[in-house]
């Protein structure tokens, strides 16, 4: 749905009440922030050593046991107090610096989970894992808390010497692939004394958004049947298959499919099919997102999910039972909040390529059969969310974006006209191009974060919109309850692969770069015979 933000609401926007910021001059904001950008580029060395370690975990959703150890390292180095272990889930945490009294909390999130299967030596223009079969980051996720945190520590600096009051919030998205964890940060009330969010997310252009964008939300849930085991040749009568009943559901659920709105996404995995042929299974386990628009639809298309699995049950003599494993809501993001950003944005522009790291991204997009246009060169213009936004992928950023004004800044750490949860675009995010993206990501997160702090005027404006057009007559519909957060998930894989991953830890006293660790030259475009 479009949404319209008129001079009039921004009017009536200023007579709210907004938190005790401080109140700067532009001129001297302008001077602040352009301190804030170089006390960024200052931590270039700081952002491209997280960004390799980070990768070298390949760490998967709530299994992020490195990650999280190493970043919570940095923060409580730095001043920030850490409380582990958040909605308990052993991977989360929160990590909260205060200047003086009162002032605005500002939190500021990213992901951290890596993609399955997806090990990939980075820097090189082909297939290599690094350890076959392992997980990696084949999303750009190891990327983002660099962002922040280097964003932070520049702020921290000037809030210090201005003693501008405030509060620095840093949070962490775990296990956002499987969206299993920010619901159940927003349920416990991690937002809510905070006043903005700012989350930023690898991308291919310096940008942002508001409204609500391409994409859905939705609702993972896992369907486990239970039957009764037999010989499946010497006496198959005696057994109650809980696979079949998993293959009805899903063949249920594809004929339904016909009769569900277009915008739809649907998908699912078996991923407990039975242990071997000859035996009858006794339980079985599909794995099920709904994906839809808007709130409505999403919980329609669960219940209709819910009803087919207890038919499938009925065909089949068995029983289900369903669990939550993770959801999202639609995103809807903040209008004054972006366009406060995106002014910021086009002051700092896209990193300047060289002609190796455009050769390397063409290259890259040639092998896998994307258009070889090399890495943006052009900041994407702010515009209006389209009327009727097409249907895509889902990020829990959506219940946070329905709890307090949010918006998301994208940065350039990665290269574009790739597929996407994929080995390829792993490819880049130990390179040069992906330390360059972060640390323009990081300046616009730190001028983003000065103008939250210091105008209240603004504050305001992102308040009026959140609580008179983005929530006027669409409210938070929360998916989850007293579910409890699926801490075991990936479990299995990460005992599986852990071990033969950890030798390849990037060790940054010894080594510059991930790249100078592995030995790889820089770029390399064909592979040795």
């Amino acid at each position: 749905m479009r949404v319209m933000w008129t001079a009039t609401v921004a009017a009536a926007a200023l007579m709210m009440a907004a938190p005790a910021a401080a109140q700067i001059a532009p001129a001297k904001l302008d001077a602040l922030k352009a301190e804030a950008a170089a006390g960024v580029q200052k931590r270039a060395k700081l952002v491209q050593e997280m960004i390799d370690s980070i990768f070298s975990f390949g760490e998967l959703g709530m299994q992020e046991v490195e990650t999280s150890r190493y970043i919570t390292a940095v923060l409580e180095k730095n001043g920030f107090t850490i409380q582990r272990g958040i909605s308990g889930i052993p991977t989360a945490w929160s990590a909260t610096w205060t200047q003086g009294s009162g002032g605005p909390v500002i939190a500021v999130g990213s992901d951290l989970d890596g993609i399955p299967k997806s090990s990939q030596k980075p820097g090189v223009a082909w297939r290599e894992p690094l350890v076959e079969g392992a997980p990696g980051h084949g999303e750009g996720h190891n990327s983002g808390q660099a962002v922040n945190i280097a964003a932070a520590l520049a702020v921290k600096d000037i809030m210090i010497r201005e003693k501008i009051p405030g509060t620095l919030l840093l949070w962490p998205g775990v296990a956002e692939e499987p969206v299993a964890a920010k619901a159940w940060f927003v349920r416990d009330g991690l937002f809510k004394n905070v006043d903005a969010v700012l989350f930023t997310h690898v991308g291919s252009n310096l940008q942002t958004s508001w409204g609500q964008p391409q994409g859905t939300g939705v609702v993972s849930v896992l369907y486990t049947f239970t039957g009764e085991s037999a010989h499946s040749a010497g006496a198959p009568w005696r057994g109650r298959s809980a696979l079949d009943a998993a293959e009805l559901m899903d063949i249920g659920w594809n004929f339904r499919r016909e009769h569900l709105r277009p915008e739809q996404r649907s998908h699912s995995v078996i991923t407990d099919g039975g242990d071997q042929p000859n035996v009858v299974p006794s339980k079985a386990t599909t794995w099920y997102y709904f994906r839809e628009q808007s709130f409505d639809n999403i919980r329609m298309n669960f219940e209709i999910g819910n009803t087919i699995s207890e038919a499938a049950a009925k065909m089949t003599d068995t029983t289900v039972e369903h669990r939550i494993v993770g959801t999202a809501a639609p995103q809807h993001m903040n209008r004054p909040m972006a366009e406060a950003a995106y002014e910021n944005i086009k002051k700092i522009g896209l990193p300047e390529w060289t002609p190796e790291e455009q050769q390397f991204a063409r290259a890259v997009q040639k092998l896998v059969g994307g258009k070889e246009k090399g890495l943006d060169t052009k900041i994407e213009e702010l515009k209006a969310p389209d009327a009727e936004p097409k249907s895509g992928g889902s990020d829990d950023i959506g219940d946070v974006s329905w709890t307090k004004p949010t918006i998301t800044i994208r940065y350039p750490s990665n290269i574009p006209e790739l597929p996407g949860h994929n080995w390829s675009n792993a490819i880049a995010m130990a390179t040069p191009i992906a330390h360059k993206g972060a640390v323009a990501g990081g300046k616009a997160m730190a001028m983003t974060m000065l103008d939250l702090l210091t105008r209240p005027d603004l504050l305001a404006q992102a308040k009026s919109y959140f609580t008179d057009v983005q929530t006027k007559n669409t409210k938070y519909q929360p998916m989850i309850t007293n579910e409890k957060p699926y801490i075991e998930i990936n479990s299995e894989i990460m005992a599986q692969y852990r071990e033969k991953m950890r030798p390849l830890y990037y060790n940054p006293k010894k080594y510059g770069t991930y790249l100078e660790q592995l030995g790889i030259k820089w770029p390399s475009l064909v592979k040795p015979q």
